[in-house]
């Protein structure tokens, strides 16, 4: 685990830029789940609280404007807590894969892998009738990577993501594709026509799980889960900022942390140039499967944090050297949680945020996937292996 971190921190970044933001310094802390003690690395000050563990494979969450939070999962289940988020209800469970929810007023998004559906919402509202969950947007469906993560964006339009089916796949945000072949990327909703439509945002991205604003540009930023069949080291995984129109240049072309560089496992022709491909704006170490990621605004957590970004990293299931899923599991790129840092609106520098969730024997405690800042400021995030449920970082008082 310590040779991980040093490793992650002195490859994490791109080169670096000037005014560099210094690290939060860290202390140890115990958490014990289940009966089982954990050491877990967090900054100063704060601590690191599991609020409820019966949850079904939680995935993204929604704070909505009465504090009340509402939780995707692969289960089926959207889950409804009201503070402080120790107890969870179902508030409606679904047969397809709710892995996200967004709200806005009157109305409950819900992103399902085969389309974006919607139906009538109030804060503080227990209960939905399935019946009432409608499409308002077909999305592709099919497997591999079939999550679909759905926010509203500043200037209130409906984003969404999601990710081709494989490492390799002919799949591409453009209408000259098949319609079930249009995926990797972040799309936003047209809604200026009595059926709202999709529109291509950003493209070229193999698996984008989650994306948010930054609070002082309004720049959107993604995480993005590289490749698995160039093995344990390559290509990193990113951080990208995403402009409207951007290519990201997957399947097609990889990013090795350096240079951009054509991907021989697909032979098509790539439907942009070398030249159009965007390089992100940090990088994590390869197999790390980059998740949730949340912008900490003014007045949440301390100045430490604030105009940051926090990125879950669910960690590999690939072991070394090969990334094969049968090696030894203590081999494994770890769960963590990272920022992001900024500075004049501008990404400069990665460090760790929480470690400790996998032991040297490659045991887990949990694997992040969903994060989001609370209505009191403190940051919270779901996992959904191992210890299934929420956990909340906030002041140690």
């Amino acid at each position: 685990m310590r040779l991980f971190f040093i490793l992650l921190l002195a490859t994490l970044s791109l080169p670096s830029l000037a005014d560099p933001v210094s690290k939060p310094r860290y202390a140890q802390q115990q958490l014990r789940v289940a009966g089982d003690n954990w050491t877990l690395t967090v900054p100063n000050n704060l601590r690191l609280d599991l609020l409820t563990a019966a949850l079904d494979k939680p995935r993204m969450m929604e704070f909505l404007p009465n504090g009340d939070l509402l939780i995707g999962s692969r289960a089926g289940n959207i889950y409804r807590l009201e503070p402080p988020y120790t107890r969870a209800t179902i508030l409606v469970e679904l047969e397809d894969y709710p892995h996200s929810v967004a709200y806005r007023a009157g109305e409950l998004l819900i992103a399902q892998t085969d389309g974006l559906y919607h139906v009538p919402y109030q804060p503080g509202q227990s209960k939905i009738d399935w019946h009432d969950v409608q499409l308002l947007a077909a999305l592709p469906a099919g497997g591999g990577h079939n999550s679909r993560t759905v926010s509203i964006g500043p200037d209130k339009r409906v984003y969404l993501s999601l990710g081709i089916s494989g490492n390799c796949s002919d799949e591409y945000l453009d209408d000259s594709y098949p319609f079930d072949e249009r995926r990797g990327g972040i799309l936003v909703l047209d809604e200026s026509k009595p059926n709202a439509h999709w529109q291509t945002f950003a493209s070229g991205l193999r698996n984008p799980v989650g994306f948010d604003w930054h609070p002082q540009t309004k720049q959107l930023y993604a995480s993005n889960n590289g490749p698995d069949h160039l093995g344990f080291e390559q290509p990193p995984e990113y951080f990208s900022q995403l402009p409207a129109g951007s290519f990201h240049g997957m399947p097609w072309f990889q990013f090795d942390g350096q240079s951009v560089y054509r991907d021989d496992c697909i032979d098509t022709k790539p439907p942009r140039p070398r030249s159009q491909v965007s390089i992100p704006a940090a990088t994590f170490p390869a197999r790390n499967a980059p998740m949730g990621v949340a912008f900490v605004p003014q007045g949440a957590l301390d100045e430490r944090f604030q105009n940051n970004a926090v990125v879950a990293l669910k960690g590999s299931w690939g072991t070394q050297p090969a990334g094969s899923m049968f090696g030894k599991k203590s081999t494994r790129r770890a769960p963590a949680l990272l920022m992001v840092q900024f500075s004049d609106g501008k990404a400069v520098k990665v460090v760790s945020l929480v470690s400790g969730f996998q032991r040297p024997d490659g045991t887990r405690l949990a694997r992040p996937v969903g994060v989001a800042i609370g209505p009191d400021g403190a940051l919270y995030f779901t996992s959904d292996t191992h210890t299934e449920g929420l956990f909340r970082l906030g002041p140690d008082q």
